[in-house]
């Protein structure tokens, strides 16, 4: 029986070759980077966009406010619960392949908008579409990874494509708001369908079709899928449960244990199968665990902040909603223009002292809020501002050092394990906020009739719950750069000499 050595072999030989034939400029990949742009476009501005327009879509479908919830939760709920499942689909069958399938199930999706007629039929289409994004949303980092042969072109494509996607999640309120006051609701959706023209067209074109070796034929782990997908549905879910019903209520806790009892039966499952899922093997891998760890103290950070200063701006201050809105500028204008830094920051320090500079700035932004967000918003924007200057590099080198750390046959598995690990960050930051605020303000945390008490109760609960965040997201960066370190000693090269090599 061979062994695994040889074909490691055959694959480093393989893969000078190969760089050879890699695009060596960003502009020579132009027509793929366009299509992959647009995809990450796709995910940045189907929710914001929507947002805006749920009070529309709430008088015109007669839906009630929970089923409005569930417009934008059937959406997350179905990406990252399929997420793991499809990107390792993705590298049996091919990443090219099934991110086409994708991004036609997208527009076919997003046409169907027009003709719906319930918030029953609204929720159906959204998880078709939240199923189109799990086909194409990792496969848009796997195949940005693998298009070039060095680390300096991977990380400047994959800024790039980045930004492409957070200034569509800056401008979707404003542009679907704009939108509204002379077009009706489902235009909003419908603009996916270009959208995924354009990606579909770009990727068919750019992207050369999946080499058989660069795939993997072992069976799919039907089993695990199951117990993957229920474990990122339920923990997904969770934290929801505690924002909405409060720590009180049975069925958030009931639901959590539901998470864990799958998680672990997902680890058992995985570790005695003969073709695992996801070989647990790999995400024990330094740069690898390394880089999930710093990109969920980002996503923790990111929507754990967003939440405590949007309640915040409106409750405490007094702002309207598009004062508050406006208040968020700091962190939009960081996250889009500091495109411009991750590059030169990178090639200057290296890969992996990027990634800790950038999360120790995610943990230094949430202690800022924590400690003196209530002193006025000059510190709020300041906290806004370091936490989307960390997450803005943060995001980037993470995604890149996982990819490095993996085989070329599992990286799409292994971006699907990136954005999983921000989905489930990000849900579980809103639950720690939501979760310490209702247990630390009496009464209604909206009520209008708020006095010196509640005021000052309400500026004690936000200043805990954002150094709860800083104290989750400060272990989630040390243990990421341990595991870094980790990687050091195991190579005898550091990333930063590396990429400066």
């Amino acid at each position: 029986m061979p062994t695994r050595r040889p074909r490691e072999a055959v694959e480093s030989l393989a893969a000078p070759a190969e760089r050879s034939r890699s695009p060596r400029s960003l502009r020579e990949a132009w027509t793929a980077l366009a299509g992959l742009s647009a995809v990450f476009l796709f995910e940045m501005l189907d929710n914001s966009v929507l947002n805006v327009a749920l009070p529309t879509i709430g008088r015109e479908l007669s839906a009630s406010a929970t089923a409005l919830q569930w417009v934008t939760s059937a959406y997350a709920v179905v990406f990252g619960g399929l997420m793991l499942a499809l990107g390792a689909l993705a590298d049996r069958v091919g990443r090219r392949r099934v991110m086409l399938v994708g991004l036609v199930l997208l527009g076919a999706a997003s046409l169907a908008t027009a003709f719906v007629t319930t918030v029953e039929q609204l929720i159906a289409v959204r998880s078709a579409m939240g199923i189109a994004a799990a086909m194409t949303t990792p496969g848009s980092l796997a195949l940005a990874f693998r298009l070039f042969g060095e680390d300096g072109l991977r990380v400047r494509a994959t800024t790039l494509i980045s930004t492409v996607g957070l200034v569509g999640l800056a401008i979707g309120p404003t542009a679907g708001g704009l939108v509204l006051a002379f077009a009706p609701w489902q235009t909003l959706l419908l603009v996916n369908v270009p959208i995924a023209a354009l990606a579909y067209l770009g990727i068919r074109r750019g992207i050369p079709a999946d080499r058989a070796d660069d795939l993997h034929r072992d069976p799919v782990d039907a089993a695990g899928a199951l117990l993957g997908t229920a474990t990122v549905v339920l923990a997904l879910v969770a934290p929801t449960l505690f924002v909405e019903l409060g720590a009180r209520s049975p069925l958030p806790w009931l639901t959590s244990a539901v998470a864990a009892a799958a998680a672990v039966l997902f680890v058992v499952r995985e570790r005695s199968a003969r073709h695992p899922l996801l070989d647990l093997g790999l995400v024990a891998r330094p740069l690898v665990s390394s880089g999930l760890a710093f990109k969920g103290a980002a996503g923790l950070a990111t929507a754990g902040l967003g939440y405590l200063v949007t309640l915040h701006l409106q409750l405490d201050l007094g702002w309207t909603p598009a004062r508050a809105a406006l208040g968020m500028l700091p962190q939009v204008v960081v996250l889009i223009a500091g495109g411009a830094l991750v590059g030169p920051l990178i090639k200057r320090v290296g890969l992996d002292r990027a990634a800790w500079l950038s999360a120790g700035a995610v943990v230094c932004g949430l202690a800022v809020y924590g400690l003196l967000g209530r002193f006025g918003y000059p510190w709020v924007a300041v906290a806004l501002a370091l936490a989307a200057a960390g997450m803005r590099v943060v995001g980037v080198v993470a995604g890149t050092n996982v990819m490095r750390g993996l085989p070329r046959n599992r990286t799409t598995v292994g971006a699907a394990l990136v954005d999983s690990a921000g989905e489930v960050a990000a849900a579980v930051g809103v639950a720690v906020g939501g979760t310490v605020l209702a247990a630390l303000v009496t009464g209604d945390l909206a009520a209008p009739d708020r006095d010196a008490h509640r005021s000052a109760e309400f500026l004690d609960a936000v200043g805990c719950a954002g150094l709860v965040l800083t104290a989750v997201a400060a272990l989630l960066v040390g243990w990421g750069i341990r595991r870094a370190r980790v990687a050091d000693r195991g190579t005898g090269t550091s990333a930063a000499e590396a990429t400066a090599g």
